[in-house]
């Protein structure tokens, strides 16, 4: 929930000065419901996409105040899904979550679908346990052909924010709990299909070490991506990455 109107406005303009063209890197924004219309109108399509942060599961009907995914139909291209604090403060549930993944899903929105543990989780030794429940419900609208309209973001909570940075082993921890709860419910030849992100206090400095990681497709940024500065310079990142990965052969 940051910047008016003209703020936002002001942000991108300095984005698309500093961000060049990059085919090999999807480049999402993702600012507040309020401006996703006129951000639309103003973005240069060749450089970024759109991500709405949140929206309601039902198409339309009497539910005051609520914007619904199908009213982004020709706005975005993404919707994220069950944010942290979407969870923890608005007190959504997996089931709610489910929900708007099916929405996103029929109105042809890619539902990004972030799951992740709290501190208390993690020093339980919960951490697995809580990505599969997650998972479980999340996905149950889900077939194995959707899954490439699928985006999957790991985000510990505690992470998030906090200057607490995930470690790369913890980090890898993780996706490969999701990966193999993937494997599971759709089999080895359907994961290949989903993207991994991952979100938690990602900078510039530390940016290329999350995307080395072995099954992560890319990262979810929150403050920095306020930062033009900040932000440009993780994206120029992803492009060195994914330059370097194509010149060395790898996937």
């Amino acid at each position: 929930m940051h910047l008016n109107t003209s703020g936002a406005s002001i942000l991108l303009h300095r984005l698309q000065e500093r961000v060049k063209i990059h085919r090999d890197v999807e480049v999402v924004l993702s600012p507040s419901m309020m401006v996703l219309q006129p951000l639309s109108m103003q973005l240069d399509r060749r450089k970024f996409r759109l991500a709405a942060q949140n929206g309601f599961h039902q198409d339309e009907g009497a539910y005051t105040g609520e914007v619904s995914i199908s009213m982004m139909r020709d706005l975005v291209h993404y919707v994220i899904v069950g944010h942290s604090e979407r969870r923890h403060i608005f007190k959504e549930t997996d089931d709610e979550i489910s929900e708007k993944v099916g929405a996103a899903l029929r109105n042809q929105i890619s539902p990004i679908i972030c799951v992740g543990e709290t501190k208390h989780e993690r020093l339980e030794k919960e951490t697995k346990q809580v990505i599969h429940d997650q998972l479980m419900v999340d996905l149950r609208n889900v077939t194995s052909k959707d899954l490439s309209n699928i985006v999957i973001a790991y985000e510990p909570v505690w992470a998030i924010g906090t200057g607490d940075f995930a470690s790369p082993e913890q980090v890898v921890e993780v996706i490969n709990v999701i990966r193999d709860n993937l494997k599971a419910m759709y089999g080895p030849r359907s994961v290949k299909k989903v993207r991994v992100l991952y979100g938690g206090s990602v900078v510039p400095d530390n940016a290329r070490s999350y995307l080395q990681i072995d099954g992560i497709s890319g990262l979810l940024v929150g403050g920095a991506s306020t930062n033009y500065h900040q932000f440009s310079d993780i994206v120029q990142a992803a492009h060195k990455h994914a330059r370097e990965n194509q010149d060395g052969g790898s996937n």
